[in-house]
Order: C-alpha cells, then sequence, then structure tokens
C-alpha cells in the first residue's frame, strides 16, 4: 500500500453528528408514517437523488414532496423535518482536524442539499462561532454544487481527475457502506467509520 498524502472526508456522521430519527419522528408527526420508503442514511429515492444532484431546487423539491406524500405541508414544516437531522460539530472533532492539515491534503465530500446546506453552515457558525468550515479544506465538493453523489464512481474520478490525486495515495472516510464500497472499487484507501467511534480514535 502507499503511504497516504490525501485524505477525503465526508461530513454527516464524521465532523458533524447527525441523528436520522429525529428527522423521521418529525415527518410521522406530521402525519408521513413512510419516510424511510423516501430516504434513509443509505437510500434516497428520485426526488431525494435529484435535489442531492441539484437537479431541482429547493422550492421545486417541496412541491415535489407535498405530491409524493399526499400531504399540504408548508415549505417550513418540511424544511424543519428535513433538517431536524443535522444535529451538532463538535468542537473536539475540528481540533483534530486542524491538527492533521500540516500533514495531508485534506478535502471534503458531502452528499447534501441546498436546504442541509444552509443549515449546516447554521450549526457550524453557532458551534464554533466562526465561518471558516470550507476554508479548512483545500477544496469542499458538495454533491448538490458537483451534480454528482456518492456511491457513483463518477463523483469520485470527478475529484481525483481535477486535484491530479493518485487514488491508491488518497485515504476516504465515511460512515455509510455503500459509500466506502464505491470507494474501494476504485482504488481508494478507506475507513469505514461508524458511532461510537469518532475521528479522534483514528491513528493517522
Amino acid at each position: 500500500m502507499k503511504a497516504t498524502k490525501n485524505i477525503i472526508f465526508d461530513l454527516g456522521g464524521i465532523f458533524l453528528n447527525l441523528n436520522y430519527q429525529l428527522t423521521k419522528d418529525l415527518f410521522i408527526k406530521y402525519g408521513i408514517t413512510d419516510f424511510d420508503d423516501l430516504f434513509t442514511q443509505h437510500h434516497a429515492n428520485d426526488l431525494f437523488e435529484d435535489l442531492e444532484k441539484g437537479k431541482i431546487t429547493p422550492a421545486e423539491f417541496y412541491d415535489a414532496f407535498r405530491k409524493e406524500t399526499k400531504t399540504e405541508l408548508s415549505n417550513e414544516e418540511i424544511k424543519k423535518a428535513w433538517n431536524a437531522m443535522l444535529v451538532s460539530f463538535p468542537k473536539e472533532r475540528i481540533d483534530w482536524l486542524k491538527s492533521i492539515k500540516e500533514r495531508y491534503n485534506i478535502y471534503l465530500f458531502s452528499n447534501t442539499n441546498q436546504i442541509h446546506y444552509d443549515r449546516i453552515m447554521e450549526l457550524y457558525n453557532r458551534d464554533l462561532g466562526t465561518d471558516d468550515f470550507n476554508d479548512l479544506f483545500i477544496k469542499p465538493y458538495y454533491s448538490h454544487e458537483m451534480g454528482l453523489r456518492k456511491p457513483y464512481a463518477d463523483s469520485f474520478l470527478h475529484i481525483l481527475e481535477e486535484q491530479q490525486l493518485d487514488a491508491a495515495e488518497t485515504l476516504f472516510i465515511d460512515d455509510t457502506i455503500k459509500n466506502i464500497e464505491g470507494a474501494n472499487e476504485l482504488g481508494l484507501q478507506t475507513i469505514h467509520l461508524v458511532a461510537p467511534k469518532t475521528l479522534l480514535d483514528l491513528d493517522l
């Protein structure tokens, strides 16, 4: 195995604490009892994939969501429930990231969407008191801006080619096994980081 020179980090479940149950519970409260059929950590139906690839706007998503779920929820209700899974940024994980930046080329690759992105930036400012999250990386890659999404090979290849990275020298860290498998197929080194383990448990 080649020495690791580059690290591509996932965001949710790695730097940002997530709780999918909070979103599911709030949608149930709103009368949507089958939300797991639409979206989970490991699965997204076409509507959510389109949102995470930036193919539709938040306004279009809200309209399509109402149609698909046969509900009359307001945009704010949908947004509140959809964002409920986004919990907090533990400061020690950001401190850890800053401590290893001198030794590796650091990138971010997140499956996300404009609705979540806006809330994520709010949470980072709330928890860290600054707006410098994206500056922590040589480049952050967000699926809704790229038009590409994990675990598909073209998303990883886009980053490797744009940054001229050797897959064998690049470590990918994610909490979702499908994304790990997608990276493995392209020859990246991988770490499947699952709670209760955190970045602070890694020996890098």
